[in-house]
């Protein structure tokens, strides 16, 4: 919201394209890599928690800026690869993936399939956007009717929900199923 439609697209289509990636992974049956994230995935919680309890935390103590989008400095890139990024060290995705595509009977082995794979992961990617596209939109509605007080309670509520996400991917790392 503090950062504008562009940037707000710019982070969700960082996402949507690690979830594509996940996506070609699992349809394609790239297990050399699944199986490297697999045997990562530990790390990727530790690297992944601690980055979102940092992010958390972050927006939590953020303050509301008065100062208008236009005077802010945007670093389009950053909001892309740092979205990117973030979504690539969550390995439950990529599990996630490989479970729908089996469940589904997805695997590239022959031309048919191949095709149906590439849809498949053409239709993740798609979603991925349209969501981020949703929340942009909704983001752009709820613009002019926030106070700076309610601002500054979206900052509070989302760190709580980032940390949340943080120490649940760390408690992973403790916990096992």
């Amino acid at each position: 919201m503090a950062n504008g439609r562009i940037m707000g697209f710019l982070t969700g289509f960082g996402a949507a394209t690690a979830d594509a990636v996940y996506g070609a992974i699992a349809a394609f049956g790239l297990t050399s890599i699944s199986l490297l994230l697999i045997n990562y995935q530990d790390l990727l919680r530790l690297i992944g928690g601690i980055f979102l309890i940092f992010l958390g935390l972050r927006t939590f103590f953020a303050k509301p800026s008065n100062r208008s989008i236009q005077t802010r400095e945007t670093n389009y890139f950053n909001a892309y690869i740092s979205t990117f990024f973030l979504t690539l060290t969550n390995p439950l995705t990529i599990l996630s993936f490989m479970g729908i595509f089996a469940g589904l009977g997805i695997a590239a082995n022959n031309e048919s399939e191949t095709s149906d794979a590439i849809l498949l992961v053409t239709g993740v990617f798609n979603g991925s956007i349209l969501w981020w596209v949703l929340l942009i939109s909704a983001a752009a509605i709820l613009r002019g009717r926030l106070t700076r007080k309610g601002l500054l309670w979206v900052n509070r509520i989302s760190g709580i929900i980032i940390c949340g996400f943080g120490i649940v991917a760390l408690g992973s790392l403790i916990i096992r199923p």
